[in-house]
Protein backbone atom coordinates (compact mmCIF):
# COMPACT_ATOMS: atom_id res chain seq x y z
CA UNK A 1 0.00 0.00 0.00
CA UNK A 2 1.33 3.43 -0.93
CA UNK A 3 1.14 6.42 1.37
CA UNK A 4 1.89 9.78 -0.23
CA UNK A 5 1.94 13.08 1.69
CA UNK A 6 2.16 16.41 -0.14
CA UNK A 7 1.69 20.10 0.50
CA UNK A 8 0.50 22.72 -1.97
CA UNK A 9 -0.67 26.30 -2.04
CA UNK A 10 -3.98 27.56 -3.30
CA UNK A 11 -3.50 29.11 -6.71
CA UNK A 12 -4.61 32.76 -6.35
CA UNK A 13 -5.49 32.82 -10.06
CA UNK A 14 -8.00 30.00 -9.62
CA UNK A 15 -11.58 30.35 -8.48
CA UNK A 16 -12.09 30.43 -4.70
CA UNK A 17 -11.72 27.04 -3.04
CA UNK A 18 -14.82 25.55 -1.41
CA UNK A 19 -13.60 22.83 0.97
CA UNK A 20 -17.00 21.18 1.16
CA UNK A 21 -17.13 20.75 -2.63
CA UNK A 22 -13.59 19.33 -2.67
CA UNK A 23 -14.53 16.89 0.08
CA UNK A 24 -17.67 15.68 -1.72
CA UNK A 25 -15.73 14.87 -4.90
CA UNK A 26 -12.78 13.42 -2.98
CA UNK A 27 -15.03 11.11 -0.95
CA UNK A 28 -16.69 9.78 -4.07
CA UNK A 29 -13.45 9.20 -5.99
CA UNK A 30 -11.56 7.85 -2.99
CA UNK A 31 -14.31 5.36 -2.13
CA UNK A 32 -14.27 4.18 -5.73
CA UNK A 33 -10.47 3.82 -5.72
CA UNK A 34 -10.06 2.42 -2.15
CA UNK A 35 -8.06 5.47 -1.05
CA UNK A 36 -8.11 6.84 2.49
CA UNK A 37 -6.13 9.60 4.14
CA UNK A 38 -6.46 13.09 5.48
CA UNK A 39 -6.82 16.46 3.79
CA UNK A 40 -6.01 19.53 5.85
CA UNK A 41 -6.90 22.88 4.35
CA UNK A 42 -6.70 26.30 5.91
CA UNK A 43 -7.96 28.17 2.87
CA UNK A 44 -4.41 29.00 1.73
CA UNK A 45 -2.67 25.64 1.79
CA UNK A 46 -3.43 21.98 1.41
CA UNK A 47 -1.64 19.24 3.33
CA UNK A 48 -2.82 15.81 2.30
CA UNK A 49 -2.01 12.19 3.00
CA UNK A 50 -3.30 9.64 0.49
CA UNK A 51 -3.03 5.91 1.10
CA UNK A 52 -4.22 2.90 -0.82
CA UNK A 53 -3.29 0.75 -3.79
CA UNK A 54 -0.18 2.21 -5.42
CA UNK A 55 -1.72 2.69 -8.88
CA UNK A 56 -4.82 4.36 -7.43
CA UNK A 57 -2.81 6.75 -5.24
CA UNK A 58 -0.54 7.65 -8.17
CA UNK A 59 -3.61 8.32 -10.37
CA UNK A 60 -5.22 10.48 -7.67
CA UNK A 61 -2.01 12.46 -7.23
CA UNK A 62 -1.76 12.97 -11.00
CA UNK A 63 -5.29 14.46 -10.94
CA UNK A 64 -4.25 16.75 -8.09
CA UNK A 65 -1.15 17.90 -9.97
CA UNK A 66 -3.33 18.76 -12.98
CA UNK A 67 -5.85 20.66 -10.84
CA UNK A 68 -5.48 24.43 -11.44
CA UNK A 69 -6.49 25.18 -7.83
CA UNK A 70 -3.07 23.89 -6.69
CA UNK A 71 0.36 25.40 -7.17
CA UNK A 72 3.78 24.71 -5.71
CA UNK A 73 3.02 21.04 -5.02
CA UNK A 74 5.76 19.36 -3.00
CA UNK A 75 5.85 15.68 -2.05
CA UNK A 76 6.86 15.44 1.60
CA UNK A 77 6.72 11.67 1.96
CA UNK A 78 6.21 8.69 -0.31
CA UNK A 79 6.42 5.27 1.28
CA UNK A 80 5.04 1.76 1.22
CA UNK A 81 3.08 0.78 4.35
CA UNK A 82 1.82 -2.61 5.47
CA UNK A 83 -1.49 -1.17 6.71
CA UNK A 84 -3.51 2.01 6.59
CA UNK A 85 -2.51 4.63 9.13
CA UNK A 86 -5.57 6.78 8.49
CA UNK A 87 -8.93 5.12 8.95
CA UNK A 88 -11.86 6.53 7.05
CA UNK A 89 -11.26 9.52 4.82
CA UNK A 90 -11.58 12.80 6.68
CA UNK A 91 -11.04 16.46 6.03
CA UNK A 92 -9.83 18.90 8.62
CA UNK A 93 -10.64 22.46 7.70
CA UNK A 94 -10.21 25.40 10.01
CA UNK A 95 -12.25 28.54 9.63
CA UNK A 96 -11.21 31.80 11.25
CA UNK A 97 -13.89 31.28 13.92
CA UNK A 98 -12.49 27.91 15.04
CA UNK A 99 -10.53 27.71 18.27
CA UNK A 100 -6.95 26.81 17.28
CA UNK A 101 -6.27 24.66 20.36
CA UNK A 102 -9.43 22.61 19.74
CA UNK A 103 -8.50 22.30 16.09
CA UNK A 104 -4.98 21.10 16.94
CA UNK A 105 -6.53 18.53 19.28
CA UNK A 106 -8.70 17.30 16.38
CA UNK A 107 -5.67 17.00 14.08
CA UNK A 108 -3.80 15.03 16.73
CA UNK A 109 -6.72 12.61 17.00
CA UNK A 110 -6.88 12.20 13.21
CA UNK A 111 -3.16 11.41 12.89
CA UNK A 112 -2.84 9.32 16.06
CA UNK A 113 -2.14 6.08 14.15
CA UNK A 114 0.15 7.66 11.56
CA UNK A 115 3.92 7.25 11.62
CA UNK A 116 5.85 9.65 13.83
CA UNK A 117 7.10 11.63 10.81
CA UNK A 118 3.62 12.03 9.31
CA UNK A 119 2.14 13.01 12.70
CA UNK A 120 4.87 15.62 13.13
CA UNK A 121 4.22 16.98 9.64
CA UNK A 122 0.50 17.55 10.26
CA UNK A 123 0.92 18.85 13.81
CA UNK A 124 3.78 21.13 12.76
CA UNK A 125 1.76 22.50 9.87
CA UNK A 126 -1.04 23.50 12.23
CA UNK A 127 1.44 25.03 14.69
CA UNK A 128 3.05 27.06 11.92
CA UNK A 129 -0.36 28.36 10.91
CA UNK A 130 -0.91 29.35 14.56
CA UNK A 131 2.22 31.52 14.43
CA UNK A 132 1.21 33.11 11.11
Amino acid sequence: MLQLVYVSSVNPAAAPVAPEAILAVARRLNARDDITGLLYSDGQRFLQALEGPEEAVEAAFARIQADPRHRAIVILSRRITSQREFGDWDMAHRTSADDLDAFLHRIRALVARASEDVRATFEGFVEIRRAA
